[in-house]
């Protein structure tokens, strides 16, 4: 095995990390490609990558950050909604092994991937994923949502066609290429998390220099994709997320709060799903945690798994130390309904004092 930065990849590596990936199951999330894993290693110097070789071929990747004190995770931990291993068939390492040639005492992970046999075993929790399966086309999903829940497709249709008398000719663009656009999502995103008392992701630089990094990326499998609803020519909901050649992985929605009351995401969202259709993708993946548009635009969940793999020592205890007990203080507020609406209004009501 080698241990090596994103960028010492030469090109035979990477197509063999994109051979082994598709050879498998689970869906071509392009988190899991080589661009999302360069992508990071251009803004995170602590990015790795471990390589596995059976006889003189790579056999198997691991995209890591390797933190000062020797505590490894996720590649892109914290944005990264699909991670893991990818190895070839009958390739098994011991993970205590694996770790150590890694030079780290744990590998920590909050979106891992369902059928991870070298980390599930380590996972503290199980998460759902919400997804959009439009497989079978659009036309499929719009019968799907009249069957299950016809007054919300009828109601977003609706509130549709009066933003378009109220504001303007509303049109959507799936690919949209104005940096302008991208700079107005992020302004958007960064006072929704202000506005609900979470953690503005913008404001950290490395993020910023991310999302600019994979826009303009332009893989198969791992594309930057800006999706835009305007009015008038006026943006007033957009998505930035990435899309491999079968699923668009849904990561920063926003909206402009001043049209809220057309609920502009989600007659972004239900375009999206067409587009993306229309483009041969089948699976919209909506990440994890719950929200009432995704319980309202899904067709099915997906497994996703928290936790780190440790080895002994030290630094194990160091890992359990820094985010274990707040993972357990998330998990008993999450697993308590009313505690987590107090919670939420305690967060947002912050939000409105430090605005005051």
């Amino acid at each position: 095995m080698r241990v090596l930065r994103p960028e010492e990849l030469g090109e035979g590596e990477r197509e063999r990390w994109r051979e082994l990936r598709a050879a498998t199951d689970a869906p071509r999330s392009p988190f899991m490609e080589p661009e999302f894993t360069a992508a990071v290693g251009r803004v995170r110097p602590r990015a790795r990558v471990a390589v596995l070789y059976r006889g003189a071929e790579p056999a198997g990747f691991l995209p890591h950050e390797r933190g000062v004190a020797g505590q490894g995770r996720a590649i892109g931990l914290g944005v990264s909604d699909c991670q893991g291993a990818v190895l070839a068939p009958g390739v098994a390492p011991e993970t205590g092994e694996l770790l150590r040639a890694c030079s780290v005492s744990s590998f920590a992970f909050d979106n891992l991937e369902a059928g991870q046999d070298l980390f599930v075993p380590y996972a503290a929790e199980e998460h759902a994923t919400f997804v959009i399966d439009v497989e079978k086309g659009y036309e499929t999903y719009e019968s799907v949502l009249r069957t299950r829940s016809p007054k919300f497709l009828k109601t977003t249709l609706a509130k549709e066609r009066r933003l378009g008398r109220r504001a303007g000719p509303v049109r959507f663009v799936f690919d949209e290429r104005d940096p302008a656009a991208l700079r107005t999502l992020m302004e958007w995103k960064s006072a929704q998390y202000r506005r609900t008392g979470r953690r503005d992701r913008f404001a950290q630089e490395w993020i910023v220099r991310l999302v600019g990094r994979l826009a303009e990326t332009r893989a198969p499998q791992c594309s930057g994709t800006l999706s835009v609803l305007y009015a008038a020519d006026r943006p007033v909901a957009a998505h930035f997320g990435l899309r491999s050649a079968s699923v668009l992985a849904c990561w920063f929605p926003a909206y402009d709060p001043e049209f809220a009351t057309f609920s502009p995401g989600l007659v972004l969202h239900l375009r999206m799903a067409e587009a993306a259709a229309a483009e041969g993708i089948g699976l919209l993946d909506m990440g994890r945690g719950p929200a009432e548009y995704k319980d309202a635009l899904k067709t099915g969940e997906r497994a996703v798994h928290e936790g780190a793999a440790t080895r002994p020592g030290a630094g194990a205890a160091l890992h359990w130390l820094s985010r274990e007990p707040a993972r357990r203080a998330h998990a008993f507020v999450r697993a308590r309904p009313r505690l987590a609406s107090l919670a939420s209004r305690t967060l947002k009501g912050a939000a409105r004092l430090r605005r005051s």
